[in-house]
């Protein structure tokens, strides 16, 4: 029963479907109903659907083990292709609104350093995607944020019981996100001024 549960706590509270949420909701708080479409649809076709469905193929071709992507030498490609997606969302909002959308260029700076990571320990993706997701939540509602921490800890906890990462890898992750989470709001603050 456990190990079920775990399961889908996991599942759906994967880096893709937490960033997801993250945006509907930012998009439907901050934005008209016509900007927040702007906003979001390139959200979606330059990153999401792009790395849904890289991560569909690579499982069906056999290069991945797993959507979760497990292994760590399979980690790499997808860290890039990830990394890539981003860079061209950056140049895309760069060129059609002439500034650097701070979110993504954190998010990019927490596939860097995962991708470091991935080198030396094979750090909780899971764990630390949700981890920032808190953090982008207590930019608009420090209460969604305290909630989605609490996701990020039971997130991490389903990834230790789901035997995807060891106690030490989940920490790792998690350790990476909250430095990227605390310089990302340490920014945030201070461009707000």
């Amino acid at each position: 029963m456990v190990h079920k549960i775990s399961r889908i706590i996991s599942d759906f509270f994967n880096p893709l479907v937490s960033l997801f949420i993250f945006f509907v909701y930012m998009s439907i708080r901050e934005y008209s109903y016509k900007n927040s479409i702007l906003y979001f649809a390139p959200i979606l076709l330059i990153i999401i659907a792009p790395v849904v469905i890289w991560l569909v193929w690579n499982v069906k071709t056999g290069r991945y083990t797993n959507m979760d992507v497990s292994d760590r030498v399979q980690r790499k490609s997808l860290y890039l292709f990830i990394a890539a997606c981003v860079i061209t969302y950056l140049i895309f909002n760069y060129v059609r609104n002439g500034y650097i959308d701070l979110v993504m260029l954190f998010i990019l700076i927490l596939v860097f350093t995962m991708q470091i990571s991935n080198f030396f320990i094979k750090s909780s993706m899971h764990t630390a995607f949700n981890i920032f997701v808190a953090a982008l939540f207590f930019t608009l509602n420090w209460k969604a944020g305290l909630i989605w921490l609490g996701i990020a800890a039971l997130v991490g906890i389903t990834r230790i019981i789901l035997k995807r990462h060891t106690v030490k890898e989940v920490f790792m992750g998690a350790g990476i996100a909250f430095m990227v989470s605390f310089i990302y709001l340490y920014c945030n603050i201070q461009f707000q001024h």
